[in-house]
């Protein structure tokens, strides 16, 4: 048993199930501590003729087997296995309830942590805690509960009947207990650290086998796999230390319980063989106290367990637990509203922006407007900025009050699940889920029909490529959208930020590995549907944005200058020299 900020409510929550199976558990013990009062009559019945029960002496005979030994003992068997079955279905029952209770919470915990997180805790090492992490503490609750209950009922009932046959011998047996119970503490403690260096090792292998899996078009085209192996082989021999060091110690633990077990069988059989040639037992009665031994065995040995998996489940439970604790910084504050619906007007008001632990300012005394419905592009060299801007209007990233401005109102003061209702982003990896295309794209849409998802497919110019596949659209993509190419991926993300029919749709270098004439066509589609509506989109080149109503310039964290493509070339000589540099390349390329 386990227990913790995260864990002791379900004591109480499945509490009924627990005292059900205590119950069950409770019946099956005293039920088990009866056998060895039949071995005692079949010993002596064979020994003496006859058996004494209840005072009354009965000859031993087949009469007496039926009526006394078999049958009671048919109905003990049938109550405890109807209890077995009963405590196992209560106890590891809500072992599985309380995994899947805290696997859900931490998904929906998991959703609402920022960037930040993710970007320092790696893929794999997430899906340790929700794998092993979460079957070590059900086990420890589950198993754990079901341990220790039946040690200590099963044995404190069986010391009780030994004690009430020969204090003295009882005392013997005990003793060695006492000094097992002592190291096996002592041992716990080491195998918590063990257990925790365990699951660092397991994560790490983890962490490296799904970035090679997801990685693998890179690694095959570098002809890096042998470097690849070596790299995992290195982190398996890592874990195999871990695992190895952690099962030394549960194996000494375990040789620790076998010894001391076998020593007090040797007691038993030495001073109890000396108590019947005194005539203070006889033979029945000796194997009527080695059975009762015997049923301790197992509550011993089932501490030993406890303690082991005690130590797991504490290392696996503080890991559960700095998930579960990790505070979301990214959240609404107290009086925030819901929107609707917005029109479209942005406003940045000399917004200053660093990233969390950065050195540097990402963005420095920004402000720009854009009116509802306007077609706006934003452009400038790789790390100007660009993505920075659309994240902060998304509240990726906590900003300062009264710097970014959404229909004249903060968007600190709006609540973010509305504020990302109303808007559709394209980022720039371009993410899609390893489904159907169909469902790709209506992704953003609580009900649609096939008619939408092919007239926003054709929208992005990806309708005849769709149509080209043996199952259409309903291809089933691999992991992260891999069997589509690039330009493929980047229309389809397009198809289903359309689909949404958001107010504000923004585009972060979308079409950037697409040919030059779908870019036109992409664009002409955009503006033609989305008339009224406010669109941003980020890019490179600078043909990709000159149609646009508006381009915002940025360099260095900073807003060079707003306009139109016109007005930039009179008024921005940075702006006028990215356009002759990029006429130049694409001059070059075209010769």
């Amino acid at each position: 048993m386990i227990f913790g900020k995260h864990m002791n409510k379900y004591y109480f929550k499945y509490a009924h199930m627990l005292i059900f199976g205590i119950l069950a558990l409770l019946l099956v013990d005293f039920l088990q501590l009866k056998i060895p009062e039949f071995y005692r009559m079949v010993v002596n019945g064979i020994a003496y003729g006859e058996v004494e029960v209840d005072g009354v002496f009965y000859a031993f005979d087949m009469n007496f087997l039926v009526d006394k030994i078999c049958g009671p003992m048919l109905v003990i068997i049938l109550a405890m296995v109807f209890c077995r079955f009963l405590w196992r279905v209560c106890f590891f029952g809500a072992g599985i309830r309380v995994e899947t209770d805290l696997r859900s919470k931490m998904f929906n915990h998991s959703k609402h942590l920022s960037q930040q997180f993710y970007h320092k805790n790696k893929v794999g090492n997430m899906m340790s805690y929700y794998t092993n992490d979460l079957e070590t503490v059900q086990e420890c609750f589950g198993d754990g509960a079901l341990m220790f209950f039946d040690a200590l009922l099963l044995g404190g009932i069986a010391v009780l009947k030994m004690f009430g046959m020969n204090p003295l011998l009882t005392l013997f047996t005990l003793i060695p207990m006492a000094f097992l119970l002592i190291i096996g503490t002592i041992v716990g403690q080491y195998m918590t650290k063990k257990w925790e260096a365990r699951q660092e090792a397991f994560s790490a292998l983890s962490d490296f086998s799904q970035e090679n899996f997801s990685g693998i078009a890179v690694v095959k085209a570098f002809v890096k796999e042998f470097r690849e192996l070596w790299a995992f082989r290195k982190l398996n021999k890592d874990n195999e230390k871990a695992n190895i060091e952690y099962t030394r110690i549960s194996v000494l633990l375990h040789i620790c319980v076998t010894l001391f077990v076998e020593s007090v069988v040797c007691v038993i059989l030495g001073y109890g063989g000396f108590l019947v040639y005194n005539g203070n037992f006889n033979a029945g009665e000796l194997v009527e106290f080695i059975g009762y031994f015997n049923s301790i065995v197992w509550p011993v040995m089932a501490i030993s367990q406890l303690i082991e998996m005690r130590s797991r489940g504490k290392a696996s439970l503080k890991r559960v637990s700095e998930l579960l604790d990790t505070p979301i910084d990214v959240k609404d504050r107290e009086g925030v509203c819901d929107v609707d619906t917005v029109r479209g007007d942005i406003e940045f008001r000399g917004l200053t922006f660093r990233y969390p632990d950065a050195d540097y300012d990402a963005l420095t005394d920004v402000s720009f407007k854009i009116n509802a419905g306007e077609n706006v592009g934003i452009i400038g060299k790789t790390g100007a900025g660009k993505t920075t801007i659309v994240d902060i209007l998304l509240r990726i990233y906590n900003i300062p009050d009264k710097t970014v401005f959404i229909d004249g109102m903060d968007v600190n003061d709006i609540s973010i699940a509305s504020l990302r209702q109303n808007c559709a982003y394209v980022p720039q990896d371009n993410f899609l889920f390893s489904d159907t295309i169909e469902n790709n794209i209506a992704f953003g849409a609580d009900e649609y029909d096939m008619a939408e998802v092919e007239h926003f497919a054709e929208l992005s110019d990806v309708h005849g490529n769709i149509t080209e596949f043996s199952a259409g659209y309903q291809t089933v993509l691999g992991e992260r959208g891999v069997t589509v190419s690039g330009g493929q991926k980047q229309r389809i993300s397009i198809a289903r930020a359309l689909m949404k029919k958001a107010s504000i749709l923004i585009l972060d270098d979308s079409v950037s590995a697409v040919d030059t004439e779908t870019e036109r066509t992409i664009i002409q589609n955009l503006r033609e549907t989305r008339n009224g509506k406010t669109t941003i989109l980020i890019a490179h080149r600078v043909s990709t944005v000159e149609k646009m109503d508006k381009i915002i310039f940025v360099d260095d964290g900073k807003i060079l200058a707003v306009g139109s493509h016109e007005e930039l070339l009179e008024k921005s000589h940075e702006y006028r020299t990215t356009v002759e540099l990029q006429k130049l390349d694409e001059e070059k390329e075209g010769a």
